[in-house]
């Protein structure tokens, strides 16, 4: 069966997402990244991300074969008026909201894991030069073994302006006949 690696954005599990384990089946709406946004920080070398909220209409169905979780580390501006962090429980803290985090380059990391989590953890690395550091775990990238993966990286590649002949669902779809294709 053919292999697809698929990122599950942590705030779609968090959102409505299903934990799920090694050897589990599942079934994902799944939509493509275009070839360009394939690299590191714009799906993490993934080919496909999990999308709970619209998506195409027909889920697709595999096996996890393996889950890593992704972690980065973004820094943020700290304001000289800004209270210290919250301490809950060593390494994990909560900030004021309204900063904005920029990644920081060369720091994506994968853990391999037997379970992707509900809820994903931020680590306080405190402040460097009037930087605030996080290490965000930012979802987990799954390597799904699916049967059926061709509609999920023909039909998100097409404009969104273009019917898909392929898709008998499609209002623009015709049937083939004979003939229609050399």
């Amino acid at each position: 069966m053919p292999l697809m690696r698929v990122f599950y954005e942590d705030w779609q599990m968090g959102c409505c997402g299903t934990p799920f384990t090694v050897g589990d089946e599942v079934a994902w709406k799944l939509v493509a990244y275009p070839e360009e946004d394939r690299r590191e920080n714009d799906g993490y070398g993934a080919e496909a991300w999990v999308e709970n909220h619209g998506g195409p209409d027909r889920p697709t169905a595999g096996r996890v074969r393996a889950v890593d979780l992704v972690h980065e580390e973004y820094s943020f501006h700290v304001p000289a008026s800004a209270p210290e962090p919250v301490q809950l429980e060593e390494g994990l803290a909560f900030r004021g909201t309204g900063r904005t985090l920029e990644a920081v380059p060369g720091t994506v990391t994968l853990e391999p894991v037997e379970s992707c989590p509900k809820w994903f953890e931020e680590v306080d690395r405190g402040t460097v030069d009037g930087l605030g550091r996080v290490r965000r775990t930012c979802g987990a990238l799954v390597t799904l073994d699916a049967p059926d993966t061709a509609h999920v990286l023909r039909i998100s590649h097409l404009p969104d302006d273009m019917d898909d002949p392929d898709d008998p669902d499609d209002p623009g779809a015709t049937p083939d006949e004979p003939g229609d294709r050399p």
